[in-house]
């Protein structure tokens, strides 16, 4: 399929994909959404913590690198898993901007080794930050009770209906551990039902700008 490098309306970067009208962020600020979505209404639930982090949809990067930045802010450790069945390609990575945006020029070093580093092993990037990138698709993820925190991030339901159904759901809720949380863009009525029918309580949220509301699903 063919993609693009666009600006979003923050100043940071995302890839388009042509033929379904998809980006890998929101086209009205991929900074501002992560942020929004998944540091303020989830990461900083767990301040002062030890906080295991899986991503669903690790793409460009900008969330692992953002949770990095934000993390310090929080003084919590942090064991991030990313899963991503398509890695982006190095031009598309070289095309994001996403350290200049942050104003965190000195740790581009960072985000760099994020893209470089092995798939499918677990490497410190500080003493207070792991990742272990999985090549994987969503379907297949087995954990049990691992995790603190999802980063539901996958392709929208318009075009990748299946990555939001019951069954990844399923798996999804086994893979936290209690009271843990799930937090997504997302906000239609058939992912909330299909969220409380896999066994969570589903919250509606202001979204990000350019979108009215989202999800956080807990267990």
């Amino acid at each position: 399929m063919e993609r693009e490098i666009i600006r979003t309306s923050d100043g940071s970067t995302t890839i388009h994909i042509k033929d379904w009208d998809e980006c890998y962020h929101s086209k009205h600020g991929a900074i501002q959404e992560a942020k929004h979505v998944f540091i303020k209404n989830g990461l900083a639930l767990f301040p002062n913590q030890k906080v295991s982090v899986l991503e669903i949809g690790f793409g460009t990067g900008l969330n692992a690198f953002i949770t990095f930045l934000e993390a310090q802010k929080l003084n919590q450790t942090i064991d991030y898993v990313g899963v991503e069945a398509y890695p982006i390609s190095e031009a598309e990575l070289q095309s994001m901007n996403y350290s200049d945006e942050l104003k965190a020029e000195d740790s581009k070093s960072i985000f760099d080794k994020m893209h470089v580093m092995s798939w499918n092993e677990k490497n410190a990037l500080s003493e207070s930050f792991s990742l272990t990138k999985r090549k994987q698709f969503f379907e297949e993820i087995d954990d049990i009770e691992k995790f603190d925190l999802i980063y539901f991030d996958a392709f929208g339901y318009r075009v990748q209906p299946e990555l939001w159904s019951v069954n990844v759901f399923e798996r999804m809720f086994k893979s936290l551990k209690s009271n843990s949380v799930l937090v997504t863009y997302a906000a239609r009525g058939v992912i909330k039902r299909n969220m409380i029918e896999a066994g969570f309580t589903v919250e509606k949220l202001a979204g990000p700008p350019g979108k009215r509301e989202m999800f956080r699903a807990r267990k």
